[in-house]
């Protein structure tokens, strides 16, 4: 497999899964499928291995569930990024509220400037798994 180490940013609030406005959630998918297109430069999605999805959800008040926020991510990205989600093996997703302190100085420069900014918005990266020891 290839080094992969892929990040863009969603500049909006996410959609739930549970969403009762079905074509809100499909809107959203869509939306961030176009981010990531912005982004990924490779002809063709990661075929083999086992990937990691990062979501880091900067919210508001009233935020989405965070975990109802991963799967439509991860489905936008399918066929783009990635040939299937089922290559996603580690999911690591984080919400924090704007209105609390973050540190910055030692997050990814995209989201340090996503914190900067002030504004909801999602920061998704997909890389290589790690040994199972490196998480715990």
């Amino acid at each position: 497999m290839q080094i992969i180490s892929f990040e863009f940013l969603i500049p909006r609030r996410p959609v739930s899964l549970q969403t009762k406005k079905r074509e809100n959630l499909q809107a959203w998918k869509d939306f961030v499928r176009v981010e990531a297109q912005k982004v990924w430069k490779d002809n063709s999605p990661i075929k083999d291995g086992d990937l990691q999805l990062t979501l880091v959800y900067l919210c508001d008040e009233f935020p989405a569930d965070t975990d109802n926020i991963i799967k439509p991510i991860q489905d936008a990205l399918v066929d783009l990024v990635f040939e299937d989600d089922s290559l996603v093996s580690d999911v690591d997703s984080h919400r924090r509220f704007m209105s609390d302190p973050i540190e910055i100085k030692s997050l990814p420069s995209l989201l340090q400037r996503a914190v900067i900014t002030g504004k909801e918005c999602v920061y998704v990266k997909v890389s290589e798994s790690q040994p199972l020891e490196k998480y715990l």
